[in-house]
């Protein structure tokens, strides 16, 4: 079994009157598979409503499905008594890091999650600056998180996940309120979790560039799957992104402009590089 594994699942959620009468359906998830190996780095992109950060919340056990099966790490979400070690197994970092930083100080905030889930006290500390390390904050591990930038405020939220040693970080938008340089600040640090630490990676955004280097990319919209692959052949369908009002890349869509004027450029360009590449074997 996948370490995630999503079959047909659906989410619907209900619209009531003041009365609390029901007035209306709306489906957030709709007959949704998806499936997700150990030690994977997969981004979910989609346009605003279209089920991804939904799909999150599941993959956490924060939500349960209206139908259908989703496995985490072997256990069932729908099982409530499963919800604890799912939770444990599949950490999650939210949009804004101010919702899930508590405490005054940097470790004293990093530690209180795997204080609250029993952790020996020698072996939270432990923990807490591994954590701190691996995001490169053990510095501020003093400082107020106030004091912090968004970027560093973000790496600090990841920091309490990971304390918790789980086997998946979910990043929910983690870059959607940071500036240029802070995105890139919290994605190189996923990556560096994935490969050096073999942390599974589940990135939730609706920035192109931030996929480029994942294994899978998921396309979501409606509620639906509507298109799934590396990126290089997710990239390669600029007019299907299009049409889901997703953007790609520059230099991918620079590359789709002059492949449709009648260069010979490959398909799924992914960065400045491969297209200066490309360019030059036209000559």
């Amino acid at each position: 079994m996948s370490f995630i594994e999503a079959k047909q699942l659906v989410r619907e959620f209900f619209r009531r009157d003041e009365e609390g009468n029901i007035e209306g359906v709306q489906v957030a998830l709709d007959h949704v598979d998806l499936n997700v190996e150990q030690g994977q780095f997969i981004s979910i992109l989609g346009h605003n409503g279209s089920g991804k950060s939904t799909l999150a919340k599941h993959i956490n056990a924060l939500l349960s499905a209206s139908e259908g099966t989703l496995y985490v790490d072997g256990k069932d979400t729908a099982d409530p008594m499963n919800q604890l070690a799912i939770r444990q197994s599949a950490g999650m970092v939210f949009q804004n890091p101010d919702n899930q930083i508590i405490a005054s100080v940097v470790e004293e905030d990093v530690g209180f999650g795997p204080e609250n889930i029993g952790v020996p006290s020698d072996e939270i500390w432990q923990r807490v600056e591994y954590a701190l390390k691996s995001v490169g904050m053990w510095k501020y591990r003093t400082h107020s998180p106030n004091k912090l930038s968004g970027g560093q405020k973000q790496r600090v939220a990841i920091a309490g996940v990971m304390a918790m040693e789980p086997k998946c970080i979910i990043l929910d938008e983690p870059t959607a309120m940071l500036d240029p340089n802070g995105r890139k600040e919290v994605i190189r640090v996923a990556h560096e979790l994935n490969e050096k630490k073999g942390v599974t990676i589940i990135l939730i955004t609706h920035y192109m560039e931030e996929v480029v280097g994942s294994d899978r990319v998921f396309v979501m919209d409606h509620g639906k799957v509507v298109l799934s692959g590396t990126p290089r052949e997710v990239f390669s369908q600029v007019d299907v992104l299009q049409k889901y009002r997703l953007a790609v890349p520059q230099a991918t869509k620079l590359a789709w402009e002059l492949q449709q004027a009648g260069l010979a450029i490959p398909s799924g360009i992914l960065d400045r590089e491969e297209l200066l590449e490309a360019l030059k074997a036209c000559r």
